[in-house]
């Protein structure tokens, strides 16, 4: 696997381009993600949205008309792809594939497992493939996504970071913005960010 990251937009959103056996996933392209993207890809076969906000979904739409290939969304979050909730101007984009949930998809022999970790957003997920996890804004280094938006969930951010908690294994984590990092130690101080959601609920 090969990884190629570039940080875009005033957030520094960071956008992925993933190489397995030649062929290029594109992860989460923020704005004015798309020339970057065309430029360093050479076999690409999907778009995949770890969850919907402005900024990890804003090139969506030119991305896919550039290079003629499918997006894949979770499923509570396609509201945020179709509608512009935040008001930011986002590019309308539709999803080709809608995920559900925790699910396994194949995209050209390439095994991807969507894990579905509600909280920052109803249909927020890490994107698993081998033993690295894209983990958008639900994991970060020593830190974890906002749950004060509109559509997140507190009570939701607690069972997902629980539900973190209880997977065996390591993987490296790419997050949605800042450094990578991995599971196992980010394991190590999910209890403390368990306990600040709890009290602001």
């Amino acid at each position: 696997m090969q990884i190629k990251i570039q940080p875009m937009g005033a957030y520094q959103t960071n956008c992925y381009i993933v190489t397995v056996d030649g062929k290029d996933l594109i992860i989460d392209p923020g704005i004015d993600a798309t020339q970057w993207v065309v430029n360093n890809v050479s076999n690409p076969v999907a778009i995949l949205n770890t969850h919907g906000h402005f900024d990890h979904v804003w090139s969506n739409a030119a991305v896919k008309e550039a290079l003629k290939i499918p997006i894949y969304c979770p499923e509570g979050d396609v509201f945020m792809l179709t509608d512009d909730p935040l008001g930011q101007g986002t590019p309308k984009s539709i999803p080709d594939h809608i995920i559900h949930g925790d699910q396994e998809v194949n995209i050209e022999g390439i095994k991807i497992k969507y894990r579905h970790f509600p909280g920052h957003t109803p249909g927020c997920s890490v994107i698993e493939i081998d033993d690295v996890w894209f983990s958008g804004d639900f994991l970060f280094q020593q830190s974890i996504g906002r749950w004060d938006f509109p559509s997140s969930s507190g009570e939701d951010m607690i069972k997902s970071l629980e539900k973190a908690l209880t997977i065996e294994g390591d993987y490296t984590i790419y997050p949605g913005h800042g450094l990578s990092t991995t599971l196992k130690a980010e394991q190590k101080v999910i209890p403390f960010w368990i306990d600040q959601v709890r009290s602001t609920l």
